[in-house]
């Protein structure tokens, strides 16, 4: 959520739900994007929401357009594909239409849409945001923290793989489905990772950032059973710790530091001067983890949900 929201009348307001957007209206929604996160500081919607504006129509999601006088004014995206959780929504008002009841309006649209079941993202944590999540009736139910270390020091750990380990570059084409075997059974737990699909390893494959080099993979006999998957963000001089997913029964030996460790390297070795990486705040194994190799919290995405 990213909303400054007291409430005016707005008689010209109207509040449209798109199952596919045109390109003129993805772009339009990308252009909003922009400017919210130039005056806030962070992304207003995910990557993966961000990736979901674009192409033909995903089963289980929708777009919220919000028009003042035919003007966009806010965007909110509602994902309704875990068969327990409560549909996921990210929302975002432009800057210069804030402070006229839109984000509410965004809201009781999605609550709507729901039946009333509903969870919602506010990256950053802001103030207005905190304060549109309980003008709806949301409670805080989860804490996502994004860390960061420098890159220059302290020393970076040196990779110590299980034996029987070896690391190799992912092959685009060819360990496609290897790789989202194992990324569904490290993530089962994980609704938002552990059911990424072809197409959405394919979105990510053709964004300008992927780079196979800093794909890792760890093999034991031929078989996949780890990797670390680095991002970078060349316009802000990140790295990125993008994920590391370790198959059950190889974890617990080692192997997702070891993996963590090189990624860094290699990031290191690209001369970025800082790491990021984001880790649920009750995942107290991997933020320890993370604590010993040097991260510390940067800032705090918030999720807020209906009670139940």
């Amino acid at each position: 959520m990213s909303s400054d929201d007291t409430a005016r009348p707005s008689p010209s307001r109207s509040v449209g739900t798109h199952t596919e957007l045109t390109p003129e209206q993805a772009e339009a929604v990308l252009g909003l994007l922009a400017e919210a996160a130039r005056a806030d500081g962070q992304q207003p919607v995910s990557e993966q929401g961000r990736l979901r504006l674009r192409g033909t129509a995903r089963e289980g999601v929708s777009h919220l357009l919000l028009t003042v006088g035919g003007e966009l004014a806010g965007y909110a995206q509602l994902e309704d594909t875990d068969p327990v959780e409560p549909p996921a929504a990210e929302l975002v008002v432009h800057p210069a239409h804030r402070g006229h009841g839109h984000g509410r309006a965004l809201g009781a649209a999605l609550l709507a849409a729901s039946g009333k079941r509903l969870r919602v993202w506010a990256h950053g944590g802001h103030a207005a945001a905190r304060h549109l999540a309980q003008v709806l009736g949301l409670t805080l139910f989860r804490e996502l923290r994004q860390m960061r270390r420098p890159l220059s020091g302290p020393e970076l750990p040196e990779p110590k793989l299980p034996e029987g380990v070896g690391v190799r570059a992912f092959v685009p084409g060819e360990d496609d489905a290897a790789w989202l075997a194992v990324n569904a059974a490290a993530f089962a737990h994980h609704p938002e990772q552990g059911s990424l699909t072809q197409r959405d390893l394919d979105d990510r494959k053709a964004e300008p950032w992927f780079d196979p080099a800093g794909f890792f993979l760890a093999e034991r006999g031929g078989e996949l059973v780890g990797f670390h998957w680095t991002k970078v963000h060349a316009a802000e001089g990140l790295g990125e710790v993008y994920v590391v997913g370790v198959r059950p029964g190889e974890q617990g030996g080692g192997l997702g530091r070891a993996l963590t460790a090189i990624g860094l390297r290699h990031l290191a070795g690209l001369g970025l001067p800082t790491a990021m990486l984001y880790v649920d705040a009750d995942n107290k194994a991997a933020v320890t983890v993370y604590e010993r190799l040097g991260f510390t919290v940067h800032e705090t995405d918030l999720m807020y949900r209906t009670e139940t």
